[in-house]
């Protein structure tokens, strides 16, 4: 029990999350209100909720899916807008249980290389900061290599990332060559026996060649150090961009070889869903999520939890 003027305790991460998704009121958990209230599921009801599971981003094909396996076997009984956010968030959960997978660190491979690479704005080097604190805080010696070298304020903010978590940064010059800066910090990182290397990249739009090479340059030079390397891949998205989420994860799985997904500002966007269509179309593993700007506010995926959070379930 709080005693009297004593603050409230800070909003858990799952709250956080619930509110961001149903901020907009094009958000799935606004459009589920109204549509079931003690009504049958009938052919109107159903096209309704496919529609609400389209805007929030699924997509066509699995919004049909979704929809059809919430009718199967209650086609016209009557249903509360309880029961029907319990029942599609247990259909998205056991869409999304198959890429809650976390971020694994294997202790084989030392330093372990994570490229993180994503298209400009989806706040890659914030990520790489998170990350960063988490595994250091977990114990590891991190070293973080600014090869996102077009931007100065980038090569700034990992600095300040790696004095906050005691990580070293390897840096170069604005403009300067980034597959040589990435070769330097693995070697680097080598030399002093770090456990983690994490590689910030430039943005780049997945359309244009020459920066797409770039990138597939980086993880080509750093090979000549270990044949292994990178031993990850993460892209980051930008939960606001939408259905453009898919084209980028075709465009960049197309140049490196992508093992996992990091999901961010999902505090500030009606289109969550993306995240769903993103796990059924490429089986992807999704290790972080973010819900605002804070340090913390990195968290490892947890289906479950975003499936309620989603649907507005209990």
């Amino acid at each position: 029990m709080r005693t009297f003027g004593e603050a409230p305790p800070p909003p858990t991460f799952f709250e956080r999350l619930k509110e961001g998704l149903s901020r907009s009121t094009g958000g799935l958990s606004e459009n589920l209100t109204g549509i079931f209230t003690k009504r049958k599921l009938d052919k109107a009801s159903i096209a309704e909720l496919e529609e609400a599971l389209i805007r929030a981003d699924l997509g066509a094909g699995l919004a049909a899916r979704i929809a059809g396996a919430v009718a199967r076997n209650r086609y016209d009984q009557e249903i509360t807008e309880s029961e029907i956010r319990d029942i599609l968030s247990g259909e998205i959960t056991d869409v999304l249980k198959k890429v809650q997978k976390p971020l694994v660190v294997d202790s084989a491979h030392r330093p372990f290389v994570v490229l993180v690479a994503g298209v400009n704005g989806t706040g890659k080097t914030t990520t790489v900061g998170k990350m960063a604190k988490r595994l250091t805080q977990e114990g590891a010696k991190v070293v973080l290599a600014a090869a996102d070298t077009f931007r100065a304020a980038a090569i700034e903010q990992l600095q300040v990332w790696g004095k906050r978590t005691q990580s070293e940064v390897v840096s170069g010059a604005a403009g300067g060559d980034a597959a040589g800066l990435a070769f330097d910090a693995l070697t680097r990182a080598r030399t002093t026996s770090a456990d983690v290397l994490l590689i910030d990249t430039a943005g780049r739009l997945q359309n244009k060649a020459g920066l797409m090479a770039e990138l597939e340059k980086i993880a080509r030079v750093i090979k000549k150090l270990d044949a292994t390397a990178p031993h990850a891949v993460l892209l980051v998205l930008d939960a606001t961009t939408g259905q453009n989420a898919l084209s980028q994860v075709e465009a960049f799985k197309g140049t490196v070889p992508l093992t996992g997904l990091v999901m961010t500002k999902l505090d500030g966007t009606a289109k969550g869903g993306i995240l769903v269509a993103l796990a059924d179309k490429f089986g992807l593993p999704v290790h972080y999520i973010g819900v605002g700007e804070g340090e913390d506010d990195l968290q490892p995926f947890d289906a479950a939890a975003f499936a309620k959070a989603l649907t507005g379930a209990k």
